[in-house]
């Protein structure tokens, strides 16, 4: 089986070596030839794509693709991948499963209620209704191609090299505080592990909530953290006080409950990390974290 991957980040990176670990044949899009060459040495074949320049072998990619995953965020104008690559999706005879990877942004600001896979996306932020814009057009290519299409809304996402943990030993963790906000995270792992459950069950029109089974508020993350490496936890900031970038800012300005079980209940999943604390316990088993 074939996979092509447009945008190798963190989260599609891990899928792709999954997917060659289970014998599947994987090539991904990157943006320099320095990652291209450096991802050669795990088996992927990788092709460069940036802005509107791309390798020609791409099409190759995608005439023997038995499924196609897009993890580039949208521009301002919508989604690169299908305006570069919609005819050639379009034509190609083994495609079977497209996957978009979005985000539970989609869902907007929800005052700390729940939201699941039947909720309709309410965007509040700019780069959250474009993102709702972009699934919505996947949804029609899949439709008018009879290419059965999925997406997939993710939570703040952490793993290896990407947690409370490493911020720690940084010195960057920060405990910042405003009453009443929570947020879902989804360990990297189980983000893979439940599109590959997807690539096995193709059913156009899919919505999967990727996400853990428990909305916490970031300051408890932190202090968690710093327990397990039997530290002190940074002091609590007031949300007020935090100097954050305007994308930091924004995340705090929508707060929602996400629930995923529906999610792993129609794929047969179940996330080796439910909570943040089996993440990260596992991750500082590990050796991440300071020492």
């Amino acid at each position: 089986m074939r996979l092509v991957i447009f945008g190798l980040g963190y989260a599609a990176h891990t899928l792709a070596r999954m997917q060659i670990a289970g014998g599947w044949q994987v090539a991904a899009t990157v943006r320099t030839a320095a990652k291209a060459e450096a991802v050669a040495a795990e088996g992927l074949t990788a092709r460069v794509f940036a802005d509107d320049a791309h390798d020609a072998a791409i099409f190759d990619d995608i005439a023997r693709a038995d499924a196609a995953l897009i993890s580039i965020p949208p521009l301002g104008d919508g989604d690169i991948v299908l305006r570069t690559f919609s005819d050639a999706l379009a034509r190609a005879p083994h495609l079977e499963w497209i996957g978009y990877l979005s985000t539970v942004g989609v869902y907007g600001d929800r005052n700390g209620a729940w939201v699941d896979e039947t909720t309709p996306p309410a965007p509040t932020e700019p780069r959250s209704r474009v993102r709702a814009e972009v699934e919505a057009a996947w949804l029609a290519f899949g439709a008018a191609h009879g290419r059965p299409t999925h997406l997939f809304r993710i939570a703040g996402i952490y793993g290896p090299g990407r947690n409370a943990l490493k911020q720690l030993a940084a010195g960057t963790a920060r405990r910042i505080v405003k009453p009443g906000q929570v947020f879902n995270r989804i360990h990297v792992d189980d983000i893979a592990t439940t599109v590959a459950a997807s690539l096995n069950q193709p059913r156009h029109g899919a919505v999967y909530n990727l996400s853990d089974a428990e909305p916490a508020p970031p300051q408890d993350v932190v202090t968690y953290a710093a327990r397990l490496c039997g530290v002190a936890p940074p002091p609590e900031i007031a949300f007020e006080d935090a100097e954050l970038s305007p994308m930091g800012r924004s995340f705090y300005a929508e707060c929602k409950r996400v629930d995923s079980r529906r999610t792993h209940e129609e794929l047969g999943v179940m996330l080796r990390y439910p909570t943040y604390r089996e993440g990260l316990a596992a991750l500082r088993a590990a050796g991440e974290g300071p020492v």
